[in-house]
């Protein structure tokens, strides 16, 4: 079993703390150990905010025919942990996965994560992101794993709407404005999404259900604004699909009186 001192995952956001692993070079196994139902934040996009930290968890199985020993996983972001350029450390004082034994050859582990904007965020890293894991039984077989998982870590987004005026004569214009923003985690704020195509929804007064009227792109700004003519009483919003790095959200309806 080849170990190393210390895991050097540097960026200029973080650098993780000194941890006796394996070296992270490719998947390794030796023996019968095996990591399975890798779990990240419940199976959801990790969606962080622009200042406050967001804590995840990690949830795997190991089994090992000798018992299971210890455990561990890391978050990165990048082709591999030895290149990586951002990642996270758990929560427990020495790196390791809290392990419950359910059999004798069988653990449910877990790890604890903070992401925290401006540290180990950076707008650069939003998207794809990886678990790296390592596992030991008993006997000292081991398996180690250079993405047991990946998951989305996104920058929360906000969407807001304002349709006018209101009350509206029928078959007047109606000018619909709102702005997509996102989290800046280099700078702790939002700044509108440019150039992004998000979609003018209408929901007649009587109905639950809104459907598509056209869809537009924002400005450079994050901006929208767009008219269409009034027909009856009603509900405007703006929806946005979301894109691996932002995830969807969809404005509060805005409701319009055709008199």
């Amino acid at each position: 079993m080849r170990m190393r001192a210390t895991l050097g995952v540097v960026t200029g956001a973080l650098a993780l703390s000194a941890l006796a692993v394996p070296a992270a070079q490719a998947d390794e196994v030796e023996g019968d150990t095996t990591i399975s139902n890798v779990v990240v934040n419940g199976g959801k996009a990790a969606v962080v905010g622009s200042t406050a930290k967001k804590t995840i968890t990690v949830s795997f199985t190991v089994k090992d025919s000798s018992g299971v020993d210890w455990a561990q996983a890391i978050l990165y972001h990048g082709a591999n942990i030895d290149s990586s350029d951002s990642g996270a450390v758990a929560n427990s004082s020495d790196g390791r996965a809290s392990c419950t034994r359910v059999s004798a050859t069988t653990s449910n582990c877990k790890s604890s994560f903070d992401l925290r904007p401006g540290y180990n965020l950076i707008n650069s890293v939003a998207g794809g992101w990886k678990v790296w894991a390592i596992a030991a039984g008993k006997d000292a077989d081991y398996v180690q794993k250079d993405n047991a998982k990946s998951f989305n870590v996104q920058r929360l987004s906000k969407l807001t709407v304002n349709a006018s005026p209101e009350p509206v004569k029928k078959g007047k214009t109606i000018t619909v404005t709102g702005k997509l923003t996102r989290a800046n985690w280099d700078r702790g704020t939002y700044n509108g999404y440019s150039t992004q195509p998000v979609k003018l929804q209408f929901r007649k007064k009587s109905s639950s259900t809104y459907t598509t009227v056209k869809t537009i792109k924002t400005s450079t700004t994050g901006d929208l604004k767009t008219t269409v003519k009034a027909t009856q009483d009603g509900y405007f919003r703006y929806s946005f699909a979301g894109t691996s790095t932002t995830p969807a959200v969809s404005a509060a309806g805005d409701f319009v009186d055709v008199k």
